[in-house]
């Protein structure tokens, strides 16, 4: 068994979840996504959350090796500026900072997102497991990013809700959030999103690999998934992307 810790809860609102979200996508030099995860691990999750801001989860893109992809919650775009502030300005960073930029390629591959509707936030556990952690969950995590003509919360939120969730369910998806594009001003232009972009971002949790690539199969051979795959296309502006990540040992999403 692996120790664990109890995490911060250091935002408002309700508890477990966060009103401002960035999902961070970090290319990588080639063979030291290890060396990153192994310095984020143990630096830089209790640091964070003490500058008030939640580490979510953290990842290894099972697609791409030089891939290290995370996220992060705020109670709102104010606090966000103020935490991010306490953390960069701060003693950790600046001890850290030149090891973790040596790994990276580029960094700017931020989507800043707020939940979809009333209940699409993560809920954040109560516990992590503690330093050291040798046991990786086997968990496979789905992100699942439509890009949209529109906004999300004009008519694709609801043709998701009534037309694509009762497939999915039937099938089998386990959705633990529902997440669209944040178009409030970067708050912190030091650290830059993704400006002008409407996405929709649908994460999913499978038990192993193998319940996966099953689920996937099973809805790829589904015929009410293929009638409304023409409806689907009339909302988006380029095809839909599929990641999948696989949690790091302290990822508090196991």
């Amino acid at each position: 068994m692996f120790k664990t810790v109890e995490t911060a809860h250091p935002t408002d609102g309700e508890p477990g979840q966060s009103p401002i979200m960035e999902l961070r996508r970090y290319r990588l030099h080639p063979g030291r996504r290890d060396e990153l995860i192994t310095l984020f691990d143990a630096e830089f999750i209790e640091t964070q959350e003490a500058c008030r801001m939640r580490v979510i989860g953290q990842f290894r893109d099972l697609d791409d090796p030089d891939a290290f992809v995370w996220l992060r919650g705020f109670s709102g775009m104010r606090e966000r500026h103020a935490a991010l502030t306490a953390f960069y300005d701060g003693p950790v960073w600046a001890r850290h900072r030149d090891a973790a930029n040596a790994t990276m390629i580029d960094s700017d591959d931020v989507l800043l997102l707020h939940p979809a509707g009333d209940s699409g936030g993560f809920r954040f556990p109560d516990a992590r497991p503690g330093h050291g952690c040798e046991q990786p969950s086997p968990a496979i995590y789905q992100a699942l990013t439509y890009r949209l003509k529109e906004p999300a919360e004009n008519a694709f939120h609801s043709f998701h809700r009534n037309e694509l969730e009762p497939i999915l369910d039937r099938i089998g998806d386990i959705r633990i959030a529902i997440l669209a594009s944040e178009h409030s001003e970067n708050t912190f232009p030091r650290l830059p999103v993704r400006l002008g972009e409407n996405v929709f971002v649908v994460v999913s949790r499978f038990d192993d690999l193998a319940a996966h690539a099953d689920f996937n199969r099973r809805l790829t051979n589904d015929i009410a998934w293929q009638r409304v795959q023409e409806a689907l296309e009339s909302y988006l502006i380029a095809d839909s992307i599929v990641a999948r990540f696989s949690p790091t040992g302290r990822s508090a999403l196991r």
